[in-house]
């Protein structure tokens, strides 16, 4: 596997029906400070590209006179990736940077992410960067509600952007940010107005990203602050919750327990992101979980602040949070007697 940083990082589009992520989409192909992007979207139709954008076609790419090309995925995302690369390789499209996906309004994040971090040959040459969903700041509560898409799509994102504010009275707003804090605690919410979008500062950040690192840690640090109590009464439904522990972690045991974890309840364990105090080393180890895979560990040069804490945002469904804070505890402790025999959560 390649170097993370050095890896082309893929940016996942993601939201629900009408949520805003044409919109989002076009305002990304017009900024001139995200040049060489490739964008994979599924239906060139489906974008409604303005035809002064396209500069060329060749072998069902679109050429983009900001530098960023456009493919279309008409069958299995794998093999779109693989073509991709392929021709950037070969010189048929220009030299690209980062990737985005544009995905249906209802579509589940996780495969596609699945396939970026399990897909040997996919693997070598990317890495996830991020995953962005678009909320509809009108029907976003009704939908939540309403239909399981949303909801998690929601609690996979990196970024929330909170569409449609123009049309939404400001307490609906803040319920619905409520809402959205319920079941993503760790994913800025981004309120945008129509043609108002930064798509720059949405895609750049992400915790194998130079320039980006400190501040993505900084919102993950933001979200173990607070109350930490059940955010719904009953453990069935998506919640997002922090796990703090002050004395450092046992390494092996804490990779035994998460072992144990994924395999057991990995459709269940949504996203989980971690700033750990591990024994023995000097500087804090991060680590991001996506479902049944981990990426591999990433260490600041330095401790953020004085706090010394290890710090886990878990984003889970059908599982209880007392088990899972109960379960970690039960392998450090053996870990520090000496022993790693038990079960996981």
């Amino acid at each position: 596997m390649g170097e993370y940083s050095e890896q082309t990082p893929v940016n996942i589009i993601t939201g629900f029906l009408g949520s805003g992520k044409t919109t989002l989409l076009k305002g990304l192909l017009t900024a001139p400070d995200l040049q060489d992007t490739a964008i994979l979207i599924n239906e060139f139709g489906d974008i409604g590209l303005d035809h002064e954008l396209v500069t060329n076609v060749t072998e069902g790419a679109l050429l983009l006179d900001n530098g960023c090309v456009c493919c279309a995925v008409r069958g299995d995302l794998k093999e779109a990736l693989r073509e991709l690369l392929s021709n950037r390789q070969n010189g048929k499209i220009p030299f690209f940077r980062r990737v985005v996906i544009e995905t249906s309004g209802l579509a589940d994040p996780a495969p596609i992410a699945y396939t970026l971090l399990a897909e040997s040959v996919l693997q070598y040459h990317f890495r996830l960067g991020g995953i962005i969903t678009t909320v509809d700041a009108v029907n976003g509560i009704a939908q939540l509600r309403t239909f399981p898409e949303p909801v998690k799509q929601i609690a996979m994102a990196d970024r929330l952007i909170l569409t449609k504010t123009d049309l939404a009275p400001e307490g609906e707003q803040l319920a619905l940010e409520t809402g959205l804090r319920q079941v993503n605690k760790s994913a800025p919410i981004i309120r945008v107005k129509a043609g108002d979008i930064q798509p720059a500062s949405l895609l750049i950040d992400d915790l194998y990203d130079q320039d980006g690192r400190q501040r993505e840690v900084q919102q993950w640090l933001k979200a173990t602050d607070g109350d930490n109590a059940l955010l719904h009464e009953h453990a069935d439904q998506v919640q997002s919750f922090s796990v703090t522990y002050d004395e450092p972690l046992d390494w092996t045991a804490f990779g035994i327990w998460m072992s144990m974890l994924l395999h057991r309840h990995g459709d269940n364990v949504l996203r989980i992101k971690g700033l750990l105090n591990v024994a023995d080393v000097p500087t804090p180890v991060l680590i991001n979980g996506v479902q049944h895979i981990v990426h591999p560990p990433s260490h600041l040069p330095d401790w953020p602040n004085k706090n010394r804490q290890s710090r886990i945002i878990f984003i889970v469904r059908h599982m209880d949070q007392v088990q899972i804070k109960r379960s970690l505890a039960v392998f450090n402790r053996l870990a520090n007697s000496g022993s790693t025999s038990g079960k996981a959560a």
